[in-house]
């Protein structure tokens, strides 16, 4: 099904009875090609119903799309005795779209706009991290000896695990264990 309004069908009138009982026939057989006639025939009016309930044409799209799945899958359910096709899918429809606007998702984005509604620039992230910015090496004089040498060089040294082992001539293990050990009493102290 296309995804945008200006690939929408033009408004079509209802078909008459003979012909929406054939497509309900073929819809129920699970006739694809149904489907998409009924697609054809009907997807621009429901789309200006939806669009009058939820007033923003992505989520019409959105609803349009979820409730002509679910027309699919509901067909069984429809009664010709109750009324026209048509009436009965913009039943479905906008039921979808009622449920659409009540949707937690809905009102997160409705309270929030987006990046570029409101002003948000591009800005590149710093190319250098500094710990002593956020007060690391404050909690680091507070570590064991062998803890703090372990930070030294992986945080402010730059090294990675392997150089602080060569640095420090002891095993990789060791500086494993112990830059854990430290990062659990740091964590421990900014809480």
């Amino acid at each position: 099904m296309p995804q945008t309004t200006t690939s929408l069908p033009s408004p079509v009138a209802l078909l008459p009875a003979p012909a929406e009982h054939e497509l309900v026939q073929r819809l129920l057989a699970r006739d694809e090609r149904a489907l998409g006639q009924l697609y054809e025939q009907y997807a621009r009016n429901l789309f200006t119903v939806i669009l009058r309930v939820v007033q923003d044409e992505a989520m019409a799209q959105d609803v349009l799309q979820e409730g002509l799945l679910k027309v699919w899958l509901s067909i069984g359910s429809y009664e010709a005795t109750r009324g026209r096709l048509f009436t009965w899918m913009v039943r479905v429809c906008c039921n979808q779209a009622i449920d659409a606007l009540r949707s937690p998702r809905h009102r997160f984005h409705r309270g929030n706009p987006s990046l570029e509604a409101a002003g948000a620039h591009y800005s590149p992230a710093p190319t250098a991290f500094y710990p002593e910015h956020i007060g690391v090496r404050e909690l680091i004089v507070q570590l064991k000896p062998r803890q703090r040498e372990v930070m030294d060089l992986l945080y402010f040294g730059g090294c990675t695990q392997a150089e602080t082992a060569e640095q420090l001539a002891i095993p990789l293990a060791t500086v494993k264990t112990r830059a854990r050990a430290a990062l659990a009493v740091l964590s421990r102290m900014a809480r």
